[in-house]
């Protein structure tokens, strides 16, 4: 399988699971094709320092939410988790999310076919950005 531009991203909360509406925004761009969730993971910190991590996939009120069925390719492994639960807070828990950027596969596809590669990507953050956030 071709993939276009994939992302991988933590997004952290307080408590052993983000609620539904925490992810909603990232269900609506999956439910809209701007982007595929390739892969998932919930990893948790308990009180005690103890690090978990399930498949989304598997946590029942979020399968649906974020992962839908189409993120079980188990891209992001053990090492991922572990390296993430050692940046977590105690009782708190991070959202990995590979995801594909579908609205930019077909220019990657593109790209790649006259013989170009992607040689550098930067996210700049909104308060980065002069105007924004300030």
């Amino acid at each position: 399988m071709t993939w276009g531009p994939l992302e991988f991203l933590v997004l952290t909360f307080p408590g052993e699971a983000p609620g539904r509406e925490a992810v909603g925004a990232l269900a609506g761009l999956r439910r809209d094709g701007e982007v595929q969730v390739v892969d998932s993971l919930l990893v948790a910190k308990g009180a005690d320092g103890a690090v978990s991590s399930t498949e989304l996939a598997d946590v029942p009120h979020l399968s649906e939410t974020v992962a839908g069925r189409d993120a079980q390719n188990n891209l992001i492994g053990s090492e991922d988790a572990e390296e993430i639960g050692e940046t977590l807070e105690p009782g708190s828990c991070a959202l990995a999310v590979l995801v594909e950027h579908t609205w930019a596969k077909n220019a990657a596809e593109a790209v790649r076919q006259a013989g170009g590669q992607l040689a550098a990507s930067v996210h700049i953050a909104p308060e980065n950005v002069p105007g924004e956030g300030s």
